[in-house]
């Protein structure tokens, strides 16, 4: 019995040694995969608490993603991320964000955040929307078609959203929105967070490439 035990307990021991030397070569070859959007060499403004009013303007990073500054009929203005995201998200995260409007009024605000080496930056947007009060009142999967600059289908997850607020002055008044995401990686695109995270494990596993995945909201 005990010959039996000793030879169960150096098996393990080369088992458990032979998988700790393949985790570790498979990490030292791992490359990491080229963005699906563009960095630019621009600076990211950040902002301490703009819920305090807090105006203490920095720069948070020396690069981020480019936005166009005009769309159709759409003018844009930066927006600054806030202390708040830049703490919660891993350091190697780059970001991208504007304020869009439109001639009649129409607003739209475009995030992308882009991961580097710590995946945990792409998370699906579902939490943090029952975090800040928001109601999803329904989910569609749809595709965009694009014309430029080459014809594709964009799949996009589009969430209806409601939520209903206090003024000060006590009165209570509803808000709805147009919630619209998707996933982007070099080559690939998707709207959905579980088919994402597949992807990522088949190229670590098949290629030994981390896709840097962008969220683009």
């Amino acid at each position: 019995m005990n010959r039996l035990v000793a030879i169960l307990g150096a098996m393990a021991l080369l088992i458990m040694a032979a998988c700790a030397w393949f985790l570790a070569n498979w990490h030292a070859r791992q490359a990491l995969g080229t963005p699906g959007v563009r960095v630019i060499d621009e600076p990211l403004f950040g902002v301490e608490d703009p819920s305090k009013n807090d105006t203490n303007v920095f720069v948070a990073s020396p690069k981020r993603i480019y936005l166009p500054d005009r769309v159709l009929n759409y003018d844009s203005t930066d927006v600054p991320i806030t202390r708040q995201v830049l703490d919660w998200l891993p350091e190697d995260t780059t970001y991208g964000q504007k304020h869009y409007r439109a001639t009649n009024g129409l607003s739209i605000q475009v995030q992308v955040v882009l991961m580097g080496k710590d995946r945990t930056s792409i998370h699906q947007p579902q939490y943090c929307l029952t975090g800040q009060g928001w109601t999803r009142t329904a989910q569609e999967l749809l595709a965009v078609r694009v014309s430029q600059p080459h014809a594709y289908d964009l799949p996009v997850m589009r969430l209806k959203l409601h939520q209903k607020y206090r003024a000060k002055d006590g009165s209570e008044h509803a808000l709805s929105g147009i919630f619209v995401y998707w996933f982007v990686a070099d080559g690939q695109l998707t709207a959905r967070h579980g088919q994402m995270n597949w992807w990522i494990a088949r190229d670590l596993l098949t290629r030994a490439v981390l896709q840097r995945w962008a969220f683009v909201t």
